[in-house]
């Protein structure tokens, strides 16, 4: 492996990812191998871009909002433009993952009562048929 360029079973080694899913960011355009015949060259850039785009699904960002996020890297402004759209869709993902975290919370609690509720009513049937 050299320091410049990965294959696509290094990549997926060091992403964890399939060739499948490296084919599919291509045909996405967020990924930009290099093509040599039918093997592809991935460079730095693409392994950072991969980062983002993992980092990104893995907090709920479509592919879309990633792809605008990654294009917005190439504007001359330090990237002042791509960090203040990134922190928008962030604080927007974040409440939209709070809201589910309590719907959640509030559903395991229901079922917890559920289960004690049936698990007291098992135990009434237990004791009845042993008394019987």
């Amino acid at each position: 492996m050299t320091t410049d360029t990965m294959n696509i079973r290094e990549m997926c080694e060091t992403f964890d990812v399939t060739p499948r899913t490296l084919r599919f960011y291509e045909a996405k355009e967020l990924l930009f191998p290099i093509r040599q015949g039918q093997k592809r060259l991935f460079t730095k850039r693409d392994r950072a871009r991969l980062k983002l785009i993992l980092r990104g699904k893995r907090f709920g960002f479509s592919l879309e909002e990633i792809r605008q996020l990654l294009d917005l890297y190439h504007m001359d402004d330090g990237q002042e433009t791509q960090l203040s759209k990134t922190y928008e869709l962030a604080e927007r993902h974040l409440a939209d993952m709070q809201a589910q975290k309590a719907e959640l919370d509030e559903a395991i609690g229901e079922l917890k009562a559920q289960m004690a509720w049936g698990a007291e009513k098992l135990s009434s049937h237990a004791k009845k048929k042993s008394a019987a």
